[in-house]
């Protein structure tokens, strides 16, 4: 019987496919594998345990605050900026101009971005010695430090900001100008349009684009060691730690740290798959 034969179309997937599979599936795999084997490749269920111990879950829960911190503020801020961009009040430069720097800031991150944190607001940064030399004014005698939980979140913003424009922005294209039109003529006012109408549509999309946020963060590591070092215990920092650090060096609590934070960030960006579909129902 002879075998129907692979349409063209499906050659320009392979090179995706294989990226997955060697990047994506098979170190995904990898981990999961070790979580549950001990370090003479037996299987055990004592690191899943260990995942229980205090100073784990503690830097779960710090990971998930800085992470919810990052994503609700770039979420705000980076919603009123593409709403600005896609209305009809600016020049059209200005969107250019924008979704070219979001497409490039989104993907700016690691030890880069930590350095050009500390070199614009860190202790002798240039921001820093600008405010206390013409204003007076030493934003770390206000109890301000880059090194610690806001100065992580502020970092992060860089990045989650530029994210949510580029995601956002299709949403609000999607909104079509005739049901603004129709409900001026009903009456309503603009506050009451996006009460009742834009939000209710746009919800899904903000809610999902928030998650998709939410797990861009918790799995970043680069750029919190470069700027924290250890002093704030993160999940990625102490996964970290585990697999490559001298002290805490416990490959397989290593694997269960990250099958933990796969469980976490597959979370996040499946109900931002399902909410996505939904937006994207309305918004055709």
């Amino acid at each position: 019987m002879k075998l129907p034969a692979m349409p063209l179309a499906w050659l320009g997937t392979v090179p995706f496919l294989l990226f997955a599979l060697l990047f994506l599936i098979a170190p995904a795999a990898f981990l999961i594998v070790g979580a549950f084997q001990d370090s003479s490749e037996h299987f055990t269920l004592d690191n899943i345990a260990n995942l229980f111990q205090t100073s784990i879950l503690d830097a779960y829960w710090i990971s998930i605050k800085v992470s919810a911190a990052s994503a609700i503020g770039g979420a705000a801020i980076g919603f009123f900026l593409a709403y600005a961009a896609v209305s009809r009040g600016l020049p059209s430069s200005v969107r250019s101009t924008l979704m070219t720097f979001s497409g490039v800031a989104s993907n700016f991150a690691g030890v880069p971005l930590a350095f050009a944190f500390l070199a614009t607001l860190g202790r002798t940064g240039l921001v820093t010695t600008l405010l206390v030399k013409y204003a007076g004014f030493n934003i770390y005698s206000t109890g301000f430090n880059l090194l610690n939980f806001w100065g992580l979140v502020i970092t992060y913003l860089y990045f989650q900001i530029p994210l949510m424009v580029l995601i956002i922005t299709p949403a609000l294209d999607g909104l079509k100008r005739e049901w603004g039109e129709a409900a001026s003529i009903l009456g309503a006012s603009r506050m009451e349009y996006w009460r009742y109408v834009a939000l209710p549509v746009l919800w899904p999309s903000l809610l999902g684009t928030m998650l998709l946020l939410f797990a861009n963060a918790f799995g970043a590591i680069a750029t919190a060691y470069a700027l924290t070092g250890s002093s704030l215990n993160i999940a990625p920092i102490l996964l970290y730690a585990q697999i490559r650090g001298d002290v805490l060096h416990n490959p397989n609590l290593g694997y269960a740290l990250a099958f933990g934070m796969i469980v976490i960030t597959g979370l996040s960006n499946g109900l931002y798959i399902w909410l996505r579909s939904r937006s994207e129902r309305w918004l055709r």
